[in-house]
């Protein structure tokens, strides 16, 4: 037990133990001015009892005194508390839509390229999260549930390690990753749900167009925040092709063309009430990631009591065995004065 953990609930008894020196320093007042007829020589014939006889003759004043104070600490009521913690967490259901499209593989944001920057820092916004619930869709020619909303990070952390290119067929098909992120919070209770839907293309695949997934999401109140990943333009592009004379796979950096539809996401995250964002560089795809973490905060109540449990019983006990024992010792004639 640790001393933050007890009290007293009526410490005010505790002055009552003052007078147990109190009433020790009083017999032994009455000791030295015990009334007695003093002898010539008197000294030599009295009998000084030593020892255990002494001790005894002390024994009713100290053992009265230590059930004085005993009693005294019981009176008070010692306790021991527990602290109790209630917390209340009305948290935010977030499904992150991750592009893994063959164009992710750029290289313009060194020294890796866009989808392993954006694993790292979702893995990073994932931590951050510990009271809501985080899924994982990913998409390219067609979407796929990697991980339902769930609060277990450490799933859900395996599951974004275990993203790659090339898993599905490619393509950039936004209104279907769109679709199946509202199919993980269809049955969601959360007083907020949010996708987070990061792509660095155009809709060129799917059979879900992106504006009837945008009503559907407008209509499940689901906000959308989306994020274009990548310049734009001509960026590097790794190619691996097979060498016409060795026949090795020869793997080639070369400069392709990627589209991104702004104006797309611009109006997914308009009509859904998110947000539309940039990211060019690593820098500023974790500062979008900061931004919505700080955006879409869970409401998080705790509330904090003691429970007492008391602990005078014993004490109180103890000090009437040890009234009762000075009774006993007294009684048997061992006293301080005659």
């Amino acid at each position: 037990m640790s001393w933050a953990d007890f009290r007293f609930e009526d410490p005010l008894w505790l002055w009552l133990a003052l007078l147990a020196p109190l009433a020790v320093l009083l017999a032994l007042l009455r000791e030295r001015r015990a009334p007695a007829i003093v002898f010539p020589g008197a000294a030599r014939l009295k009998a000084r009892p030593k020892g255990v006889r002494v001790l005894l003759r002390w024994a009713p004043v100290a053992l009265a005194a230590l059930g004085l104070a005993a009693g005294a600490a019981a009176l008070a009521r010692p306790q021991e508390g527990t602290l109790r913690e209630q917390v209340t967490t009305r948290g935010v259901d977030i499904v992150v839509a991750l592009d893994v499209s063959g164009s992710m593989a750029a290289e313009d944001f060194q020294p890796r390229n866009r989808l392993e920057v954006a694993k790292e820092v979702v893995a990073e916004f994932v931590r951050r999260r510990a009271d809501d619930r985080v899924g994982l869709v990913v998409f390219a020619g067609r979407s796929l549930t990697k991980s339902p909303p769930t609060s277990d990070t450490s799933v859900l952390l395996r599951q974004l390690d275990d993203v790659r290119q090339g898993m599905l067929p490619d393509g950039t098909a936004i209104g279907s990753g769109l679709a199946t992120a509202l199919t993980r919070l269809r049955r969601s209770q959360a007083k907020s749900k949010v996708i987070v839907l990061v792509t660095d293309g155009s809709n060129n695949a799917g059979e879900i167009d992106p504006a009837t997934a945008t009503d559907l999401a407008r209509a499940m109140e689901v906000r959308t925040y989306t994020i274009a990943v990548g310049r734009g333009g001509e960026v590097p592009m790794p190619v691996e092709f097979q060498d016409p004379i060795t026949g090795r796979t020869v793997r080639r950096t070369i400069m392709t063309k990627v589209d991104i539809d702004e104006k797309l996401l611009q109006q997914i995250a308009t009509r859904t009430g998110g947000e539309f964002f940039r990211a060019t560089d690593p820098a500023s795809l974790r500062h979008i990631f900061d931004r919505i973490d700080k955006l879409e905060k869970s409401e998080i109540k705790h509330a904090a009591f003691k429970r007492y449990r008391e602990l005078f019983p014993p004490v109180l006990m103890g000090s009437g065995a040890l009234f009762a024992l000075a009774g006993l010792i007294w009684a048997a004639g061992f006293r301080v004065a005659p």
